[in-house]
Protein backbone atom coordinates (compact mmCIF):
# COMPACT_ATOMS: atom_id res chain seq x y z
CA UNK A 1 0.00 0.00 0.00
CA UNK A 2 1.36 3.41 -1.00
CA UNK A 3 1.29 5.84 1.90
CA UNK A 4 1.47 9.63 1.99
CA UNK A 5 2.30 11.91 4.89
CA UNK A 6 1.60 15.63 4.48
CA UNK A 7 3.28 17.83 7.09
CA UNK A 8 2.35 21.49 7.44
CA UNK A 9 3.19 24.27 9.83
CA UNK A 10 0.14 26.06 11.22
CA UNK A 11 -1.00 29.27 9.52
CA UNK A 12 0.08 32.70 10.70
CA UNK A 13 -0.94 33.40 14.29
CA UNK A 14 -1.19 36.60 16.28
CA UNK A 15 2.04 35.71 18.09
CA UNK A 16 3.85 35.29 14.77
CA UNK A 17 2.99 38.91 14.03
CA UNK A 18 3.90 40.02 17.55
CA UNK A 19 7.17 38.02 17.35
CA UNK A 20 6.54 36.34 20.70
CA UNK A 21 7.53 32.76 21.61
CA UNK A 22 4.94 30.32 22.91
CA UNK A 23 5.64 26.78 24.03
CA UNK A 24 2.66 26.39 26.35
CA UNK A 25 -0.36 24.75 24.67
CA UNK A 26 -2.69 26.14 27.37
CA UNK A 27 -2.16 29.69 26.07
CA UNK A 28 -4.98 30.70 23.72
CA UNK A 29 -3.53 31.96 20.43
CA UNK A 30 -5.69 32.61 17.36
CA UNK A 31 -4.88 32.88 13.69
CA UNK A 32 -4.70 36.27 12.01
CA UNK A 33 -6.89 37.19 9.06
CA UNK A 34 -3.92 36.35 6.85
CA UNK A 35 -3.56 33.03 8.70
CA UNK A 36 -7.18 32.13 7.98
CA UNK A 37 -6.57 32.87 4.29
CA UNK A 38 -3.43 30.71 4.38
CA UNK A 39 -5.47 27.89 5.92
CA UNK A 40 -7.99 28.10 3.08
CA UNK A 41 -5.12 27.87 0.59
CA UNK A 42 -3.75 24.82 2.38
CA UNK A 43 -7.19 23.27 1.99
CA UNK A 44 -7.09 23.95 -1.75
CA UNK A 45 -3.63 22.40 -2.02
CA UNK A 46 -4.72 19.14 -0.38
CA UNK A 47 -8.25 19.09 -1.78
CA UNK A 48 -7.52 16.21 -4.16
CA UNK A 49 -5.74 14.08 -1.55
CA UNK A 50 -8.05 11.48 -0.03
CA UNK A 51 -7.00 12.14 3.57
CA UNK A 52 -7.90 9.54 6.17
CA UNK A 53 -7.07 11.54 9.30
CA UNK A 54 -5.58 14.83 10.45
CA UNK A 55 -3.17 14.78 13.39
CA UNK A 56 -2.36 18.05 15.14
CA UNK A 57 -0.61 19.26 18.27
CA UNK A 58 -2.34 20.47 21.43
CA UNK A 59 -1.93 24.09 20.34
CA UNK A 60 -5.10 25.84 19.24
CA UNK A 61 -3.48 27.39 16.19
CA UNK A 62 -2.81 23.96 14.69
CA UNK A 63 -6.41 22.84 15.24
CA UNK A 64 -7.79 26.11 13.83
CA UNK A 65 -5.60 25.78 10.74
CA UNK A 66 -6.77 22.20 10.19
CA UNK A 67 -10.44 22.99 10.73
CA UNK A 68 -10.40 25.80 8.16
CA UNK A 69 -8.37 23.78 5.66
CA UNK A 70 -10.56 20.68 5.89
CA UNK A 71 -13.96 22.25 6.46
CA UNK A 72 -16.76 20.12 5.04
CA UNK A 73 -14.55 17.14 4.22
CA UNK A 74 -15.46 14.92 7.16
CA UNK A 75 -11.83 14.16 7.98
CA UNK A 76 -11.28 12.88 11.53
CA UNK A 77 -9.06 14.95 13.86
CA UNK A 78 -6.70 13.58 16.50
CA UNK A 79 -4.27 15.24 18.92
CA UNK A 80 -0.68 14.08 19.42
CA UNK A 81 1.27 15.92 22.17
CA UNK A 82 4.54 14.62 20.66
CA UNK A 83 3.96 17.19 17.89
CA UNK A 84 3.78 20.13 20.33
CA UNK A 85 6.05 23.11 19.88
CA UNK A 86 9.20 23.19 22.00
CA UNK A 87 8.70 23.91 25.69
CA UNK A 88 10.66 27.13 26.19
CA UNK A 89 10.02 27.22 29.94
CA UNK A 90 10.82 30.61 31.47
CA UNK A 91 11.20 32.15 28.01
CA UNK A 92 7.44 31.80 27.50
CA UNK A 93 5.99 35.08 26.28
CA UNK A 94 9.34 36.70 25.53
CA UNK A 95 10.32 38.07 22.13
CA UNK A 96 11.81 36.04 19.31
CA UNK A 97 14.94 38.19 19.70
CA UNK A 98 15.25 37.19 23.38
CA UNK A 99 14.76 33.53 22.41
CA UNK A 100 17.47 33.72 19.73
CA UNK A 101 19.85 35.56 22.06
CA UNK A 102 19.48 32.76 24.64
CA UNK A 103 20.12 30.13 21.95
CA UNK A 104 23.32 31.84 20.79
CA UNK A 105 24.77 31.52 24.30
CA UNK A 106 23.88 27.85 24.76
CA UNK A 107 24.28 24.50 23.04
CA UNK A 108 21.55 22.24 21.69
CA UNK A 109 21.99 20.06 24.80
CA UNK A 110 21.15 22.91 27.19
CA UNK A 111 17.48 22.95 28.20
CA UNK A 112 15.63 26.24 28.19
CA UNK A 113 15.20 27.34 31.83
CA UNK A 114 12.45 25.03 33.18
CA UNK A 115 11.87 23.80 29.63
CA UNK A 116 13.34 21.25 27.23
CA UNK A 117 16.49 21.25 25.10
CA UNK A 118 16.70 21.23 21.31
CA UNK A 119 18.29 17.78 21.52
CA UNK A 120 15.39 16.54 23.63
CA UNK A 121 12.82 17.97 21.26
CA UNK A 122 14.56 16.29 18.31
CA UNK A 123 14.08 12.95 20.08
CA UNK A 124 10.43 13.80 20.74
CA UNK A 125 9.87 14.65 17.08
CA UNK A 126 11.61 11.44 16.02
CA UNK A 127 9.16 9.56 18.25
CA UNK A 128 6.27 11.53 16.73
CA UNK A 129 7.31 10.51 13.21
CA UNK A 130 7.71 6.90 14.29
CA UNK A 131 4.20 7.05 15.80
CA UNK A 132 2.81 8.32 12.49
CA UNK A 133 4.46 5.45 10.65
CA UNK A 134 2.84 2.94 13.02
CA UNK A 135 -0.65 4.18 12.20
CA UNK A 136 -2.83 2.20 9.77
CA UNK A 137 -4.09 5.11 7.63
CA UNK A 138 -2.91 5.53 4.05
CA UNK A 139 -2.92 9.35 3.82
CA UNK A 140 -2.31 11.53 6.87
CA UNK A 141 -2.25 15.31 7.20
CA UNK A 142 -0.16 16.58 10.11
CA UNK A 143 -0.60 20.19 11.21
CA UNK A 144 2.15 21.12 13.63
CA UNK A 145 4.84 23.78 14.12
CA UNK A 146 7.87 25.13 12.28
CA UNK A 147 10.55 23.16 14.13
CA UNK A 148 9.15 19.62 13.64
CA UNK A 149 8.55 20.27 9.93
CA UNK A 150 12.05 21.70 9.53
CA UNK A 151 13.63 18.78 11.38
CA UNK A 152 11.68 16.24 9.33
CA UNK A 153 12.66 17.86 6.03
CA UNK A 154 16.35 18.07 6.86
CA UNK A 155 16.54 14.62 8.43
CA UNK A 156 14.73 13.03 5.47
CA UNK A 157 17.40 14.47 3.18
CA UNK A 158 20.17 12.99 5.32
CA UNK A 159 21.42 16.20 6.87
CA UNK A 160 23.36 15.69 10.12
CA UNK A 161 22.06 19.09 11.27
CA UNK A 162 18.31 19.30 11.97
CA UNK A 163 18.31 23.05 11.32
CA UNK A 164 19.86 22.94 7.84
CA UNK A 165 19.83 23.19 4.89
CA UNK A 166 16.13 24.12 5.19
CA UNK A 167 15.57 26.65 7.92
CA UNK A 168 12.58 28.87 7.18
CA UNK A 169 9.36 26.89 6.91
CA UNK A 170 6.40 28.71 5.35
CA UNK A 171 3.11 28.82 7.18
CA UNK A 172 0.34 26.45 6.03
CA UNK A 173 2.44 24.95 3.24
CA UNK A 174 2.18 21.19 2.60
CA UNK A 175 5.41 19.18 2.60
CA UNK A 176 4.95 15.65 1.26
CA UNK A 177 6.75 12.56 2.54
CA UNK A 178 6.64 8.94 1.47
CA UNK A 179 6.76 6.20 4.09
CA UNK A 180 10.47 5.63 3.35
CA UNK A 181 11.31 9.33 3.65
CA UNK A 182 9.47 9.72 6.93
CA UNK A 183 11.09 6.56 8.31
CA UNK A 184 14.53 7.89 7.35
CA UNK A 185 13.76 11.18 9.07
CA UNK A 186 12.58 9.45 12.24
CA UNK A 187 15.66 7.24 12.42
CA UNK A 188 18.06 10.12 11.80
CA UNK A 189 16.48 12.27 14.53
CA UNK A 190 16.53 9.39 16.99
CA UNK A 191 20.00 8.06 16.14
CA UNK A 192 21.53 11.53 15.94
CA UNK A 193 20.23 12.33 19.37
CA UNK A 194 21.58 9.03 20.73
CA UNK A 195 25.05 9.99 19.46
CA UNK A 196 24.79 13.40 21.07
CA UNK A 197 23.51 11.94 24.34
Amino acid sequence: MTRLFVLARHAESTLNVERVVNGDPARAVRLTERGRAESLLLGEQVRNVALDVCIHSRFGRTRETAEIALEGRGVRFEVDPLLDDIDVGDLEGLSIDDYRAWKRKHSRADPFPNGESLDAVAVRYGRALRSLLARPERAILVVTHEIPVRYALNAAEGSPEPDSPHHKIANATPYLFSKAQLAAAAERLLSGSRRIG
